[in-house]
This record gives C-alpha cells, structure tokens and sequence, in this order.
C-alpha cells in the first residue's frame, strides 16, 4: 500500500485551516520556512519525523487524524471523558493529575483491587 503524501498534505492543510493558522503561522510555529510548508501541504516533500510530530503538537491533533482516512481499531483519545475531564487544566496540572492516575493504576493492580 503506497502512502499519499498529498492526501496527508490536505489533511494537514485542513487542520491548519480549522484552527484559523496561515501557512506562514504555522511555520513560524514549527520552525521551517513558509514554502517548506506549502511542499509538505501539497505532498510533494515528506516531512522529517520532527517536523511531523511539530506539526501534530502544533495543530493539537493526533497522528492518526493526518495519517489515516479511516481507523478501524484505534479509539479517539479526545474523544473519552477523561480527556474532557481534564481539558481545562495547565500543563502542570494535567501533570500532577497524570502522576496520580498513574501511580493509583499501579497500586490498584499491585493490590488486585477488582479481582
């Protein structure tokens, strides 16, 4: 199975759109030049895997958002409540929060609590 790296491209570039970003921002966001962009938007140059993960950092999206037209196993990460349940803390909250969950998983399992 080939990738379209131009299909990828407009799906960067729709994203792109959707959070109000020109070429130009988005770039100055990623830390390559404009027309760098535009090639990687129009499929014709392949982004590094830096460049990629700047671009899925910047447009706050995930890789499977860009990278594939449907996902059949995947659940959208997004999409759970706790994701929303945290949407509204700074990233030393959702820090602190992350610790906790992951240090009470630990505990919980350690203990086989819900066996």
């Amino acid at each position: 199975m080939a990738i379209d790296y131009k299909d990828i491209g407009q799906r960067i570039k729709q994203k792109r759109i959707e959070k109000g970003l020109t070429q130009e921002k988005l770039s100055e966001q990623i830390g390559v030049g404009s027309s760098h962009m535009s090639h990687i938007e129009s499929g014709s140059t392949v982004p590094s895997f830096e460049v990629f993960i700047s671009i899925l950092n910047a447009l706050d999206c995930s890789a499977d958002e860009l990278l594939c037209r449907e996902v059949r196993t995947a659940k959208a990460f997004r999409d759970s409540w706790l994701t929303e349940l945290i949407s509204d803390c700074d990233p030393v909250e959702s820090k602190i929060l992350s610790d906790t969950l992951i240090s009470l998983k630990a505990t919980l399992r350690k203990n086989k609590v819900g066996d």
